[in-house]
């Protein structure tokens, strides 16, 4: 929108007046008041969604030249709202407009255009509205072209609605035709794979044929074969006839020996039963308390000369002991102490020899006896050796050799009906006290034990581990745990001396359903501690404690086996541990065998007397007939 230029209230007048084509006449210089930005007349322009429309190269384009300063300028604005451009911005984009150009000066006293007076107020007035007329002419022709351009604008409204509307029309219309598109792809698919299936189903159809053909050639084949085959099963129907007969003789003499069969069974358990019973009286014949001595090698080997062993006789060895004679006046004399057991080893039994002799007596263990076996003896004499051996093969000790056999012989067994199952136990006895040897827990959580005795006279420990074992092997890794929780300690006699007794037992069931026979019996293997005297064995403080509580109970063991042999109405097993856990195996109804091993030095002389002498002790018992557990 113009702005009217503020006039200076001063005018300096020319002599000069205006033209009488209608220019404007300068007016004469002057200062004037400079505005701040005077703006430039500005055409109507019509604002669309687009470019504007090109303006008719017919109309003319506006060459009026407008005055900067002197008269006002009025201006039109544009109707309904429409926009001017400024003619910068219409010339910047290829606008007709062109820049107002000021009038020529007039040349002091020169000629040229005339101009009107600064008094001729009325011609100024009229040529500003001649100017005004020109304006209004000019916005009304530009007024008629918005009109036209709006309406032109409504129709291309309308027109892009309807090319939308057509444009989804079209849109919507190639969904479908996608969709149809897919629709016939998945036919095509399809069509190929009925194809593929075709072909396939056109080759099996030939392999068929080919191989119908070669059905028939087999057909016929196996219709000549089946004539033949005919003539062949009239020839067997006849064989099988024979046959039958002879199967049905063979069926009453497989009868026959099912009954001999019965019989021999009948027979076998009658006499496994009678052996049992001659087993059981060849061993009651060899007394049903036995004691065996073992004489241990010299370091260096050979046999000390105090110690005499009879060639031609098994049963005995002599103790020879040179005595001077108390007056001095006679030579030195020689005191033999003679002694007698069931079986004497010299140093050069093997343990496999040694076994032999008592294997039998473990056979009784199955056969529902109960049987004890103990090896006694001052320390370093063997003891150990004998009950448990060595790891090699041939120097396995009565223990493992027991076991083995004790599992062989069920094994065998098994085929004549009978089942066993074995439970082991492994307690140790040290100053009175039980200890569990198979314990594998805190040592602070160590439990306590006692001995108790069932109704049914049984002997239980209370919190004793009891493990069921199936094989060999399972009880020889229980007698290692054992063998390393045991007490030993060092003394004169021996580095390494068992200071307690150890207690193996292994608790044996047998059920023979068929028969309806059951037996239940223990195998007690006990390896006791040494059996030295104090003065010997120089043991002191803590060891000395230990050695009185060893001897006390191997004292108690000869008093319970003098007891039973004198057949006293009281024995006192509860005098000590060990006897009160052996009572079951050293009553009436067991089988007890004595081990009694010596020191072949000449310094424990002493010590072999006193051990021999224990041994003819309880030699010299006799215990009523044992009786299996059987019910």
């Amino acid at each position: 929108m113009s702005r009217l230029p503020v006039m200076s209230s001063k005018r300096v007048l020319t002599s000069s007046s205006s033209s009488e084509n209608g220019q404007d006449v300068a007016p004469a210089p002057k200062k004037i008041r400079k505005d701040p930005e005077p703006l430039k007349p500005q055409a109507a322009a019509t604002i669309m969604g687009c470019k504007r429309p090109p303006v008719a190269a017919t109309r003319a384009p506006v060459s009026k030249s407008v005055r900067g300063m002197g008269a006002a300028t009025v201006a039109v604005a544009p109707s309904r709202g429409v926009l001017k451009q400024s003619v910068a911005s219409t010339a910047a984009k290829g606008g007709n407009i062109k820049q107002p150009v000021a009038p020529a000066a007039t040349k002091a006293g020169g000629g040229g255009t005339t101009r009107r007076h600064a008094w001729d107020l009325k011609g100024k007035v009229s040529d500003m509205e001649g100017k005004i007329r020109n304006y209004q002419t000019k916005v009304k022709s530009v007024n008629q072209e918005n009109e036209t351009l709006r309406d032109t604008m409504v129709q291309n409204k309308m027109r892009v609605a309807e090319v939308e509307k057509e444009l989804e029309r079209q849109r919507s219309q190639i969904s479908e035709y996608e969709k149809e598109l897919q629709a016939l792809s998945g036919v095509q698919d399809e069509l190929e794979k009925v194809s593929h299936d075709k072909s396939a189903l056109q080759k099996e159809l030939s392999n068929l044929e080919g191989k119908y053909k070669v059905v028939e050639t087999l057909r016929d084949s196996q219709a000549t074969e089946l004539e033949t085959l005919k003539m062949k099963l009239s020839v067997q129907e006849s064989t099988l006839a024979r046959l039958q007969v002879t199967i049905r003789d063979a069926e009453d003499t497989i009868r026959s020996l099912k009954e001999t069969v019965a019989q021999q069974k009948d027979e076998l358990h009658a006499g496994e039963m009678e052996r049992r019973r001659l087993h059981n009286t060849i061993q009651e014949l060899k007394g049903n308390i036995r004691v065996f001595c073992r004489v241990r090698p010299l370091v260096d080997g050979g046999l000390s000369k105090h110690i005499q062993l009879p060639a031609s006789d098994i049963k005995t060895i002599t103790l020879a002991k040179s005595e001077e004679s108390h007056t001095g006046k006679t030579a030195e004399t020689q005191k033999n102490y003679n002694f007698s057991f069931d079986r004497v080893f010299g140093p050069v039994a093997s343990q496999q020899e040694v076994f032999e002799e008592i294997s039998l007596l473990v056979q009784s263990a199955l056969d529902g006896y109960n049987v004890c076996c103990f090896a006694y003896g001052q320390t370093g004499s063997g003891k150990t050796y004998t009950m448990e051996g060595d790891e090699f093969e041939d120097a396995r000790g009565v223990i493992p050799r027991a076991v083995q056999q004790i599992f062989r012989a069920a094994e065998k067994l098994g085929a004549q009906g009978w089942e066993f199952t074995f439970t082991a136990s492994f307690v140790e006895i040290y100053n009175e006290t039980l200890r569990d040897l198979l314990y594998t827990g805190k040592a602070s959580k160590r439990p306590e034990h006692e001995i108790r005795k069932l109704t049914n006279n049984e002997v239980k420990i209370t919190n004793l581990t009891y493990e069921n074992v199936s094989n060999e092997d399972q009880v020889l890794g229980l007698i290692a745990l054992a063998n390393q929780n045991r007490s030993t300690a060092q003394t004169a006699q021996n580095d390494r001396s068992s200071r307690s007794h150890s207690v193996f037992q292994l608790d044996i069931e047998g059920v023979n359903a068929g028969r309806d026979v059951k037996c239940k019996s223990t195998l007690c293997l006990v390896d006791l501690a040494g059996s030295e005297r104090m003065v010997k064995s120089q043991s002191q403080g803590e060891r000395f404690k230990e050695m009185t509580a060893i001897n006390g109970s191997l004292s108690n063991l000869g008093i319970v086996i003098s007891a039973l042999a004198n057949k006293e109405s009281y024995v006192p097993y509860r005098n000590s541990k060990l006897t009160y856990l052996l009572q079951g195996c050293l009553g009436g109804n067991s089988k007890t065998l004595m081990f009694v091993n010596i020191a072949p030095e000449p310094e424990s002389f002493g010590e072999t007397l006193n051990s021999l002498r224990f041994a003819s002790k309880v030699n010299d018992c006799v215990i009523g007939t044992a009786s299996a557990n059987r019910k």
